[in-house]
């Protein structure tokens, strides 16, 4: 390699350089520190300049007084506005009216092999940042917690402790996704920013609603008998193995052992088609679940609650 090449090439490697860095400060400035669990402090990001936080949900152990530290230095405290487990993601209010607001990225300008940073600042001491790319771009996905996104980002970049609720960024330092280690379980996926912008909207009117029932289900084969009765092409069921005290479902009469065949005509052949049915407009409605108890079919009405 010549020295001319040699010369390209460290300036080439040292632009990028300068401008990750770059990306780093430019988000950081709007990346917080979040205290709301005990001796685990997790990473939220300022979402508008009037005090609204975005941040993990699973964080959240304190609904008042959280103490949030600011990459200015200042110290503030915060108070819980709401919450969606499905999406992992609360959105917090402090008293400000002069905080710089993280530039967000659209959806469309996010491609496969971007490169991508994710930043924390899990303490006092500043954020932190790694590298990764934009491996896929998927969905929808029915999340472990109930939530639905249509679609996620997954990425190489290292989750550290204490990252989950920061931002995946951009080379510009614009917002991509929102980190969240529970959802991914540490396998490096984001919540799209623009799946955010919309449940943190939903969260400023109150919160998104989901409908609950209170169960735990596994997918089993139907006998040759039942399916019979049935006369149609169903061959499994989600067997209920666990039922909430005093939850919708024990309320409504559902058993332990009952195997669910259909809500509302909708068959229920695994988990995630009976969590798809379970949206916010069946908040406080009825519905009815056909099932097997004792080996004959019947219907049961059920009256659905809210997902807290």
């Amino acid at each position: 390699m010549s020295d001319n090449e040699a010369g390209t090439t460290s300036g080439i490697l040292g632009n990028l350089s300068d401008e990750l860095a770059g990306a780093v400060e430019t988000a950081g400035i709007s990346v917080v520190r979040v205290e709301a669990r005990r001796g685990n402090a997790s990473t939220g990001i300022i979402w508008s300049s009037d005090g609204h936080i975005l941040t993990a949900e699973h964080a959240i152990e304190r609904e008042e007084d959280i103490p949030i530290g600011l990459g200015d230095g200042r110290a503030l405290t915060a108070k819980l506005v709401a919450r969606d487990p499905g999406t992992d993601l609360a959105l917090l209010k402090v008293d400000a009216t002069d905080l710089i607001a993280a530039e967000r990225a659209v959806g469309a300008d996010v491609r496969i092999g971007h490169l991508v940073l994710a930043i924390g600042r899990p303490g006092p001491a500043g954020v932190m940042a790694s590298l990764g790319i934009v491996s896929a771009l998927g969905g929808p996905w029915r999340t472990a917690r109930g939530g639905q996104l249509e679609q996620f980002v997954r990425t190489d970049a290292t989750l550290y402790p204490g990252f989950s609720g920061g931002p995946l960024v951009d080379a510009s330092g614009r917002v991509v996704g929102i980190n969240s280690w529970t959802l991914s379980q540490g396998a490096g996926l984001a919540i799209p920013v623009e799946t955010a912008a919309s449940v943190a909207q939903a969260l400023t009117q109150g919160g998104v609603k989901r409908a609950y029932l209170g169960v735990s289900t596994q997918v089993v084969a139907l006998p040759a008998t039942v399916r019979a009765k049935l006369n149609s092409e169903i061959d499994r069921g989600l067997m209920l193995t666990g039922i909430e005290s005093d939850g919708p479902a024990e309320k409504s009469g559902l058993l332990i052992g009952d195997v669910l065949l259909h809500l509302d005509g909708a068959a229920l052949s695994d988990t995630d088609t009976l969590l798809g049915e379970l949206t916010s407009e069946r908040v406080g409605k009825a519905g009815t679940f056909s099932l097997v108890r004792g080996g004959e079919i019947k219907d049961v009405a059920v009256t659905f609650g809210q997902r807290s």
